[in-house]
């Protein structure tokens, strides 16, 4: 597989910081764009209305009736700040009579009384900002209307608009730019934390795995407690695989001095006879460390289960009968009377595998201890919702105070005649306690031989019923 490539941190929220100011920007410059035309609008137009009220006012009537103005210098030099800008007027008496000015300078309808009305128009291929302001002119007799129109190009008005466009996006670049360095500063001081992390776990020897005590931000503490959790697993791991391969090395090594003793004898022997006795009791050695082989690695798989089991639910009545049926043939070499007592269906959530080499193993024990001519039998109970499994027989037994030590690994309770290899019991305790169960060892009926009981939590996941005692 390709490993993934590494990113930044500090690059990936530089960029998204970066895109998404960006972004805003856009939004706030098309809006800045707006309100500078409509400012660069309200200043102009304040300056055209004054022009054309001081027009207004120089606006008399004559001897004979007409009309006349006088332009007053000091209104056209209002709208003169701008010099590349050219200005424009129009006086227009009743009904529409042109006086003065630029004749074909478009106007604006305006009634008499109302306020100077603005607009946009094009003249000689230019485009011009209009106010339009209706007076009238007494004669102190009758009252003569007539219209005044300012106009000026848009040169300055466009160059304010670009003005206060290009501050605005000035102080936009230096605010990102602002907050890049301080995105820029603040990660990376954010960021001293995890390279201590880092550090700490890159100083530890392999065999150093307990929880890092490291002050981190809030926000990692969860992948601290993560990696902690991850070691502390990790260390159980590798202690099982140390108790595995200690257990192995220690037990195994006494069947296999067997094997080579008996191969010596074998290659030392005078008769035939001789040679097949080395030879079986070899054999036999063989068999004993095949068994205590599978269930070393028995034990190691039930380890591993712990730390992830999967849980379902199974019958138990059928998964019994079927273990039971199995070790028929073997009790009957035994010599034991072997049977089953269970009906109906026992729902319990447990691993399947691991069930079925639990009933194995407490089937295989009995056998192994009950002796010829007992009887072993398999039960099934059901106090309620719950679940009890029972194996009994009427052999030897266990004394009471060597009960306990017998769920010890490679215990075999003072039977050294027995050929077992003392995990039996142990690894039932150990799967019973994977699957939340309680196991306890009774006496048989009327005080003989041995009852292991193991109860299970029912379906529903509700509590271990107590055990009979």
């Amino acid at each position: 597989m390709t490993p993934t490539a590494a990113y930044s941190l500090r690059r990936r929220l530089l960029a998204w910081l970066l895109i998404s100011t960006a972004v805003i920007g856009v939004v706030a410059m098309a809006d800045t764009w707006n309100e500078a035309v409509d400012t660069a609008n309200e200043v102009s137009d304040r300056v055209l209305a004054g022009s054309a009220l001081a027009i207004a006012e120089r606006v008399i009537v004559s001897e004979d009736g007409s009309l006349e103005v006088d332009i007053p210098y000091v209104a056209l030099e209002m709208l003169t700040s701008a010099a590349q800008d050219r200005v424009f007027y129009r006086v227009d008496g009743p009904p529409g009579n042109f006086i003065t000015g630029y004749q074909n300078l478009p106007s604006l309808a305006r009634r008499e009384g109302q306020a100077a009305a603005f607009g946009n128009a094009i003249f000689r291929g230019e485009p011009i900002r209009v106010a339009a302001l209706a007076r009238s002119a007494s004669t102190g007799i009758r009252s003569v209307p007539f219209l005044v129109t300012v106009a000026e190009t848009t040169m300055a008005r466009q160059q304010l608009t670009r003005t206060i466009l290009l501050r605005s996006a000035l102080r936009l670049l230096f605010m990102m730019a602002g907050a890049a360095v301080i995105v820029w500063v603040a990660v990376t001081l954010s960021l001293r934390p995890l390279y201590r992390f880092s550090e700490a776990i890159a100083e530890r020897s392999p065999d150093d795995l307990h929880p890092i005590d490291q002050q981190v931000p809030s926000e990692v503490q969860g992948l601290v407690e993560t990696v902690n959790s991850f070691m502390v697993r990790l260390e159980g791991a590798l202690d099982a695989l140390r108790h595995f391969t200690g257990n192995a090395s220690h037990q195994l090594r006494t069947p296999l001095a067997i094997i080579r003793t008996q191969l010596a004898l074998a290659n030392r022997a005078g008769t035939l006879e001789e040679a097949r006795q080395a030879a079986r009791k070899a054999d036999e050695a063989v068999a004993d460390a095949e068994r205590l082989l599978a269930q070393l690695l028995l034990m190691a798989r039930i380890d591993a289960a712990t730390r992830a089991a999967s849980m379902q639910q199974v019958d138990l009545v059928s998964l019994a009968r079927s273990a039971t049926a199995d070790h028929v043939p073997q009790a009957a070499d035994a010599g034991i009377d072997l049977g089953f007592e269970g009906e109906g269906e026992v729902q319990v959530m447990a691993e399947p595998l691991l069930l079925g080499e639990l009933l194995k193993n407490l089937i295989a024990n009995a056998l192994l201890y009950a002796g010829s001519g007992a009887e072993v039998t398999v039960r099934i109970l059901r106090p309620g919702d719950a679940a009890v499994l029972e194996v009994e027989d009427d052999g030897p037994g266990i004394p009471a105070e060597k009960r306990a030590a017998v769920l010890a690994r490679f215990e075999r309770g003072g039977r050294a005649d027995a050929s077992g290899t003392g995990l039996g019991l142990p690894i039932v305790e150990e799967i019973a306690r994977l699957h939340g169960a309680r196991l306890a060892l009774l006496e048989g009926n009327a005080g003989r031989g041995l009852k292991v009981q193991v109860a299970f939590a029912p379906a529903d996941n509700g509590p271990v019923p107590q055990l009979a005692r």
